[in-house]
């Protein structure tokens, strides 16, 4: 066989070898495009993956650092040449453009804040028209309780009506952010301020009464004295400590532990005190001053009264995903009426129920509410659930355990 026939054979073989090759990489490619979705869903995902990135600066506030760093993804979601977010006349933010780009920026940042509500988004042709540089701009508000507060301007070379609406959009969208964030900052503010109220709470009465059993024991038992002012001082150092929102359950424990130790100084042998604790709860987080309340609700309000007293029972169950914790006693009780208006806000008594009932549902949401038992001369019994699981709560402790 001549030699130029063999080498057009294996040139042919070379050929067909390569061609099933590119086919089967294609195939793959194509494979591969189906499992990432339509061109749609790409689009989705990358828009709500950028939106995604901006919103966790603009939550924390307006200031420079957030709006820098909400700028470039945000930039990225519109496809312009450069993006600035403005709060009043100052330019918190440009990213992309130059010096030029930032001195139109912040004449239109000023221009932007004397605006009213409801503008919509302006364009500006050639806003930007000197030397090689011509861009237009895109100028829409942002607002904050019904007042224009900032913009957010894109720039491009040349602006249509998709970028137009585009813009409008984000600025709407940076507003709902801030608002949020806003929203955010006052439930924190409110959770504080129930707080304090549970510890004037327990200021006045408790420790008037406290002081008034120690002092009793001072000439006739010396030791005993001593005893309680060392419960009395870990007592009032775990309520008054400043350091995070949660604790644990068998932190609360034990600061139950030293205030019903000072109050059975007082009772005698009228008060009388069951534990029942499941040991794998005691790691569980809870809110700060959560079950401590419930426990002195009991006692001011189920067994002081009474002049036999009587017997609360504390107890922390292990129920799978959940901890359950229950205060019982077996005093006086109330009407359901009473505790129904207690938990709405509308009673001036019992503020301590009232109180972690509403720190509860802000924490964990509306099905975590107290689960409150009792009718008049019935007793009382108030359960508490909560999710074993919190790491975002584990990680505010930082070292408070």
């Amino acid at each position: 066989m001549p030699e130029s026939v063999l080498m057009i054979g294996a040139a042919g073989i070379l050929l067909g070898v390569a061609i099933s090759a590119a086919f089967a990489f294609a195939r793959r490619l194509v494979r591969g495009s189906r499992e990432l979705g339509t061109d749609a869903e790409r689009a989705t995902y990358t828009t709500l993956h950028l939106a995604s990135r901006a919103a966790g600066h603009l939550r924390g506030g307006f200031d420079a650092a957030d709006a820098a760093k909400a700028a470039r993804p945000l930039r990225t979601l519109l496809g312009c040449e450069a993006l600035a977010i403005t709060n009043g006349p100052l330019v918190l933010a440009l990213d992309g453009g130059d010096d030029t780009v930032r001195a139109e920026a912040e004449r239109l940042a000023a221009s932007a804040a004397a605006t009213t509500p409801g503008r919509r988004a302006q364009l500006l042709r050639d806003a930007i028209g000197s030397g090689r540089t011509h861009l237009d701009a895109v100028v829409a508000p942002v607002t904050r309780g019904g007042a224009v507060t900032g913009s957010v301007i894109a720039f491009a070379p040349r602006a249509r009506a998709g970028l137009v609406r585009a813009t409008g959009e984000v600025a709407d969208w940076v507003s709902a952010q801030l608002e949020l964030g806003e929203l955010d900052a006052s439930r924190t503010a409110l959770a504080e301020l129930e707080l304090r109220a549970l510890r004037a709470q327990i200021s006045p009465h408790f420790i008037y009464n406290a002081l008034n059993a120690i002092a009793s024991f001072i000439n006739t038992d010396p030791a005993k004295a001593r005893e309680l002012v060392l419960e009395f001082a870990d007592f009032t150092r775990y309520s008054f400590r400043r350091q995070g929102d949660f604790t644990t359950v068998a932190e609360e424990l034990r600061s139950i532990h030293s205030y019903l130790q000072l109050e059975r100084a007082r009772f005698g042998e009228r008060l009388a005190v069951t534990l029942q604790i499941a040991p794998e709860v005691l790691s569980t987080v809870i809110p700060f001053l959560s079950v401590q309340p419930l426990v002195e609700n009991a006692v001011r309000h189920g067994l002081e009264s009474r002049e036999t007293g009587g017997r609360i029972t504390i107890s922390a169950d292990d129920a799978g995903g959940f901890a359950e914790i229950s205060v019982e006693d077996d005093g006086v009780g109330i009407d359901p009426a009473v505790v129904a208006e207690v938990l709405a806000g509308g009673a001036s008594e019992h503020v301590g129920l009232r109180n972690v009932d509403a720190r509860l549902r802000q924490v964990y949401g509306d099905e975590y509410g107290l689960i409150v038992e009792t009718n008049v001369g019935s007793g009382m019994l108030v359960r508490m659930r909560v999710p074993k699981s919190q790491p975002h709560h584990e990680l505010a402790m930082g070292g408070v355990r």
